[in-house]
């Protein structure tokens, strides 16, 4: 697993959202833009701000909550 150094979750930015260094520029938003088929240079122009390194750790952040399992909480009454 790579380092994942630039993804940041405060309740205060995106309602909690994960979001690159702490910007406004959720992991969501990005892995979006890659699904639609925009490549990263097309990325990094619309969001100068950006460096190459944060869509990669957005996509590998994105790669690693997906294969999170979520197990319910069975309660006995």
């Amino acid at each position: 697993m790579i380092a994942i150094d630039r993804i940041t979750v405060d309740p205060l930015v995106m309602g909690g959202k994960p979001c690159i260094r702490g910007m406004r520029v959720t992991v969501g938003t990005i892995v979006g833009l890659v699904a639609a088929g925009h490549s990263v240079e097309e990325i990094l122009k619309a969001y100068p701000y950006l460096e190459q390194e944060d869509v990669r750790q957005a996509l590998a952040y994105a790669a690693w909550r997906a294969e999170e399992i979520e197990l319910p909480l069975h309660y006995e009454a």
